[in-house]
């Protein structure tokens, strides 16, 4: 993949991990079973991020209605490589999309004030029929963020960004296997 596509994440030898933003009442359900449960949905699509900083964005720093909790979410990397196997860019023929177990966009990754940067992060829609899955066997723990979040985005306010930093999550460029990296290639 170009540089301006690779995953940029937090992760070690056996697992990544990634970020999704709920309503407290997903959020504290999910953190009492240490697995999603209801009120969470297992008739949608979920949509797991690497990037700290997209979901950041995403989720107006944990004050967007209905994403005021921030979960780190762990999980294999096995797990994590084998959705992405099964993943359709969403700019693909659109009857391709639609049969997709998982589906993969990038979009520009984001800086800590939200200004688009010139390369993209990848955001993982796991579908349905997978999502069962994903809950059950690939979720190794779940890590409430939201008090560094609301931390971060305060000293950010602030003008200081570089405390800010300190909160973040150490990401790097995660390494793909080759077959993925071309799966996953927009373009390519």
């Amino acid at each position: 993949m170009a540089p301006q596509y690779e995953i940029r994440a937090d992760y070690d030898a056996d697992t990544i991990v990634v970020h999704q933003a709920y309503a407290p009442a997903i959020a504290d359900a999910a953190l009492r079973a240490g697995r999603f449960v209801a009120p969470f949905s297992f008739r949608r699509m979920t949509w797991i991020k690497p990037s700290f900083l997209w979901l950041m964005h995403r989720s107006n720093w944990a004050r967007k209605p209905g994403q005021e909790r921030v979960l780190a979410v762990r999980m294999p990397r096995q797990g994590w490589e084998e959705a992405l196997s099964r993943a359709v860019l969403t700019t693909a023929d659109p009857a391709d999309v639609a049969r997709a177990a998982v589906h993969v966009q990038w979009d520009p990754e984001r800086s800590s004030r939200g200004a688009a940067l010139n390369h993209y992060s990848i955001q993982v829609g796991i579908g349905r029929d997978l999502i069962r899955t994903f809950n059950d066997d690939w979720i190794v723990s779940l890590t409430d963020l939201t008090p560094q979040v609301r931390k971060a985005a305060a000293l950010t306010q602030t003008g200081h960004a570089t405390k800010a930093r300190r909160l973040f999550p150490v990401e790097r460029v995660y390494p793909l296997p080759q077959h993925l990296e071309r799966l996953l290639s927009p373009g390519g």
